[in-house]
């Protein structure tokens, strides 16, 4: 879907692994104290419902901060501040992505009784990557102008 995007800016497929990396990142680790929260009976809807809320909140900043410091990364490397800026807010998005599915994921498997210590990892991973990328590569599909 994205091989001429690809063909055009070759750059994007070394960057691509980044945001799709760095999502994993925190996919997993919001997983992870998911799971711990779980096996401790510690959750009530009304702490999960806040505990989403603040996981996208978190994804957001984490997101920009991940995200200010591989754009300048890639300006210096590269040198065209709009990559830099896709990169930005790609990681904003995908670190997004990583808190919600880190945390439903999980959710959804205590609910229909599958063990997300052992479940949940293989479907975070692969939404931070399938989305990572996405994002990603959508962004610069939309603003190929500025890459070239």
């Amino acid at each position: 879907m994205f091989e001429s995007t690809i063909n055009k800016v070759v750059a994007l497929s070394a960057i691509m692994t980044i945001v799709s990396g760095m999502g994993g990142n925190a996919g997993t680790q919001t997983m992870s104290v998911l799971v711990r929260e779980l096996s401790h009976n510690k959750i009530t809807t009304a702490e999960a419902l806040k505990g989403f809320f603040k996981e996208i909140l978190l994804g957001v900043i984490d997101g920009a901060a991940n995200g200010v410091v591989t754009g300048v990364a890639v300006y210096f490397i590269y040198g065209n501040f709009y990559l830099g800026v896709i990169v930005l807010v790609a990681m904003i998005g995908n670190m997004i992505v990583a808190g919600v599915f880190g945390f439903l994921v999980p959710l959804i498997l205590d609910k229909i009784h599958a063990d997300p210590a052992v479940a949940s990892s293989i479907f975070v991973t692969t939404a931070t990557d399938v989305l990572g990328f996405f994002i990603f590569l959508g962004l610069a599909t939309i603003f190929m102008p500025l890459l070239i």
